[in-house]
């Protein structure tokens, strides 16, 4: 089975790591990505931190304007990802 863990991933795993602070990696993301690519991102993350607290589903739809379909599929990834999510969650809330 090929990896996803690709050299260029890694690579861009590390130029993530070296960036200090949020204005850096403010300004590294928005060269990374476009306007719309960020905003699904950040959308992503704020699905996995409603699910997280207990929040029905059918109520982050409706709060972040997605279908359930992308709650389920976010919801899928964090319970049973790789453990990002809820290590990122995790991190922040501190």
């Amino acid at each position: 089975m090929h990896s996803w863990k690709t050299p260029h991933l890694k690579n861009l795993a590390r130029a993530f790591l070296s960036l200090k602070t949020e204005r850096d990696m403010l300004n590294f993301l928005r060269d990374l990505c476009t306007l719309d690519e960020l905003e699904e991102f950040a959308t992503r993350l704020e699905i996995a931190k409603l699910i997280s607290c207990g929040t029905p589903y059918r109520d982050i739809a409706k709060k972040v304007d997605v279908s359930t379909t992308t709650v389920s599929r976010v919801a899928q990834w964090l319970h049973h990802g790789e453990g990002g999510y809820q290590l990122a969650l995790h991190r922040i809330k501190k």
